[in-house]
């Protein structure tokens, strides 16, 4: 037997327990995986911070079962937009085969009985985090597509179904971890993107005069830093009257575990200050088992009549 045989064969007998701990935890890390399902729900309340479930809606409103496209793990991260007076529903679903994030979309006319599209973008990327808004007539979605280390932009071009890439706002493959959760909002003749840098738990914060840029990180950027607790966004910043707020997802004890509202007290180009709203957070473990273990997104909408409704997602931990 050779020297470079015999030095090899050692080398795996020392490295073996390592390799088979590893293969171990990964088995585990997978079946633990498999057992937590996201789906998603409506609550209502009198204003975006006070949240319960809908009295008149049997939550979960839509789960994995019912896409139909592709083999989904589970559906989070629900954004929705209102036209022509039907309600368009968006959201991360997790493809088993490619164990990677696509959107995927439904719709309703009375949000209680949805009906589901299809899978209306895919990357070679993860995918998550669709957050839609409109801007000067039309539709654009920033999900976030942190594996790509870039914020990109998209248009909706045949509204629901058809969406090309506009633009990137943001590149962080060189200054910043990449960025998670990019949250948008128009506030004072000015647009803001918050965002949370992977791993660090810090939270970005960038601004600029037009919706495709430039983009510059704020002064005071990053406004939180280390914390697991409330440095990643959990849904749409909202305006409620004259308020403004931003909510940000608890990764503690586990991750999605709830939802924390800040109202935003300050915001121009070179300030910014905010508050944490107090009573706990706007979302968390509910009693039925489709949202028992956790709640991290939350996108609210005024109605009519002035009281709100939120498009949540929960996570149920399967035996």
């Amino acid at each position: 037997m050779s020297l470079t045989v015999t030095l090899a064969l050692l080398l795996f007998a020392a490295m073996a327990p390592l390799i088979l701990y590893r293969l171990k935890r990964n088995r585990k890390k997978r079946a633990q995986r498999e057992r937590e399902i996201w789906s998603i729900g409506i609550y209502e309340g009198p204003s975006p911070i006070r949240l319960g479930p809908a009295t008149d809606i049997n939550n979960p409103i839509f789960t994995a079962q019912q896409v139909t496209d592709v083999k989904a793990r589970f559906v989070a991260d629900p954004f929705m937009v209102k036209h022509n007076n039907e309600f368009h529903l968006f959201f991360e679903v997790l493809n088993s085969k490619r164990e990677k994030g696509e959107i995927g979309y439904a719709r309703s006319c009375n949000m209680k009985e949805w009906q589901y599209g299809s899978i209306v973008l895919r990357e070679r990327f993860h995918l998550s985090y669709p957050y839609v808004f409109l801007n000067e007539g039309d539709i654009y979605m920033l999900p976030e597509c942190a594996d790509s280390h870039e914020v990109k932009l998209y248009k909706a071009t045949a509204f629901p179904l058809h969406w090309e890439y506009a633009a990137t706002l943001i590149r962080s493959k060189k200054r910043y971890p990449p960025l998670l959760d990019p949250s948008i909002v128009h506030h004072e003749g000015r647009w803001y993107l918050f965002s949370n840098a992977r791993k660090v738990n810090d939270l970005h914060l960038f601004s600029s005069d037009a919706l495709f840029g430039p983009w510059i990180e704020h002064p005071q950027s990053p406004i939180i830093t280390a914390s697991p607790h409330f440095a990643r966004p959990g849904g749409r910043v909202v305006r409620d009257g004259e308020a403004l707020y931003r909510y940000a997802q608890d990764g503690i004890p586990n991750y999605g575990s709830k939802v924390w509202a800040f109202r935003i007290t300050e915001l121009s180009a070179q300030s910014y200050r905010e508050e944490e709203v107090p009573g706990g957070p706007v979302i968390q473990p509910g009693e039925e088992g489709w949202n028992n273990r956790g709640m991290h997104s939350v996108d609210a909408h005024q109605q009519e009549n002035g009281s709100w409704i939120a498009l949540v997602d929960g996570l149920e931990l399967r035996a």
